[in-house]
């Protein structure tokens, strides 16, 4: 556990000046990020999980699944998605609740502070540890299984707008679930499962093709089924797009699909998330 930093109040920059909401929200980003970081639970599971698993499957499976797709090649594409879940989804899930339970959402309320840099500074840490995440595991893969890295900047390009609309789904979902956990022990419970179910039937761990046909369906109605095929899109050839479900990559849909999470994330958020617990009224 870490030990809550008191939130931070604006402090008078020089000439009397009072910092801009631009610095307010840098400021929180970093203090969000330090204490992430000096969480080493969170660190170890954030960062460790999908080179772990990575390391764990790509032991286990052997050769192609067809196309000449190795399947280290496919599985590298979901270990990304759920890395990027992770630290969004399931990390603030877990962690807002805790800081709701300490009283720290309550202090940052009573502070000159505006609300909206709170969610920022959780913004800011989520993009810059999931670049840093991305990048790590893009760094084992290359140097330990040989992954193919796109070959075009039409494939970079779209391998930074699927993560971008992935990661804004998930950090809205994520912080509008948190509501659900009524005291700081219950966030993990309420949130872990619903992450472990995502991942097993989303095409993480397995080739999503030889999942049961209802629970591809169960699973293209969130997210993460669809990060991991636009970033399928992005590693694989273009002739592995007709094994899809849909016959191709899908692409507009993917965007369509993950946009539509991130109006329906922020719209729970603004009807749902809670400064204070139930006891603090």
């Amino acid at each position: 556990m870490t030990t809550t930093t008191k939130p931070a109040t604006p402090v008078a920059a020089s000439h009397g000046r009072r910092p801009g909401g631009g610095a307010l929200a840098l400021r929180q980003g970093r203090l969000e990020i330090t204490q992430f970081l000096r969480s080493r639970e969170s660190v170890v599971f954030t960062m460790g999980f999908p080179i772990i698993m990575i390391l764990i499957f790509a032991s286990i499976f052997h050769g192609t699944i067809g196309g000449g797709v190795r399947f280290t090649q496919y599985f590298i594409t979901g270990m990304i998605a759920t890395g990027l879940m992770t630290v969004s989804f399931q990390n603030l899930g877990i962690w807002i609740p805790i800081e709701r339970d300490r009283g720290v959402l309550k202090r940052y309320r009573g502070t000159p502070m505006p609300k909206w840099v709170w969610f920022a500074g959780k913004v800011i840490m989520v993009v810059a540890i999931g670049i840093a995440e991305t990048a790590l595991l893009l760094a084992v893969a290359v140097a330990l299984f040989d992954l193919d890295l796109p070959g075009t900047a039409g494939k970079w390009f779209t391998f930074g707008w699927v993560s971008v609309l992935g990661v804004t789904a998930c950090t809205l979902c994520g912080i509008a679930i948190s509501s659900l956990a009524r005291t700081a022990r219950s966030g993990s419970a309420v949130v872990t499962p619903v992450a472990l179910v995502l991942q097993f039937i989303s095409g993480v761990f397995f080739v999503f093709t030889d999942l049961p046909t209802w629970m591809q369906q169960v699973a293209a109605l969130f997210p993460l089924k669809w990060m991991c095929q636009g970033l399928r899109a992005v590693f694989l050839p273009e002739s592995f797009g007709a094994q899809e479900p849909g016959g191709s990559f899908e692409l507009g849909r993917v965007a369509l699909v993950l946009a539509l999470w991130c109006v329906i994330g922020l719209v729970l958020c603004l009807t749902t998330f809670r400064w204070t617990t139930k006891r603090d009224g």
